[in-house]
């Protein structure tokens, strides 16, 4: 984890900040965003259908699944000293890019963009790219928006 002080954010602007650990996306995790969110489609839920009418013959996790795990794979990247609370402001742009079968296992990759003082606190742009183990194509790329207070 690389930590910097409050001040020092503009510093790592156009610099990767850090590559999270490897998580496997399983079928009880794919089960559980889909109750949450009310997206029972079946190229997330039916294996026996996906065996037989998906590309790889398994269910696929929900590109907002996906998404969703930025907060968590990013949250062990960089640690800001002298900060009080950060938020997620949203995103400028989120692509989903390649499927992300049962049983893969994904990795956030950071890149800060920018790093500047807005509403009291750091506004902090990051690219967020999520990979996929022994794929060339990501599943995700986002560009992130979050802002930290001291």
């Amino acid at each position: 984890m690389k930590t910097v002080r409050f001040e020092d954010l503009p510093s790592l602007a156009g610099q990767e900040v850090g590559v999270s650990d490897w998580v496997t996306i399983d079928q009880d995790r794919i089960a559980k965003f889909a109750d949450a969110t009310g997206d029972h489609q079946w190229i997330h839920l039916d294996a026996e259908r996906a065996k037989k009418e998906m590309p790889g013959g398994k269910t696929i996790a929900h590109g907002y699944l996906t998404l969703s795990l930025i907060p968590w794979l990013t949250g062990s990247l960089l640690r800001i000293e002298g900060i009080s609370r950060g938020i997620n402001y949203g995103s400028n742009k989120v692509r989903f890019t390649n499927m992300v079968p049962v049983g893969s296992r994904v990795r956030a990759r950071s890149k800060m963009l920018s790093a500047e003082a807005r509403g009291g606190g750091m506004q902090l742009i990051s690219e967020v790219t999520i990979e996929i183990e022994g794929e060339s194509r990501p599943a995700c790329i986002a560009e992130t928006i979050g802002i930290v207070f001291k």
